[in-house]
């Protein structure tokens, strides 16, 4: 017997921007600057985020702070 994989937290582009604390115009800037965290698409439109990269992308962003050298 398989035990289905525990799915992971989708959020559409407008609830990632209110996850995020960013305006929905700046997450698409970033997409289109290939800036930011990972982004899905389903069709030519609707574009969609995991909750779990958006938190690995912050983690990361979290990590490059920490090492660049002190102002």
């Amino acid at each position: 017997m398989t035990i289905p994989a525990p799915a992971r937290t989708r959020l559409r582009a407008a609830q990632a921007a209110g996850y995020l604390g960013i305006s929905r115009s700046t997450l698409a800037k970033w997409r289109m600057r290939d800036e930011g965290p990972a982004f899905h698409h389903c069709g030519p439109r609707i574009v969609y985020y995991f909750k779990d990269e958006i938190d690995e992308w912050l983690a990361e962003c979290d990590r490059r702070q920490a090492r660049s050298p002190a102002a």
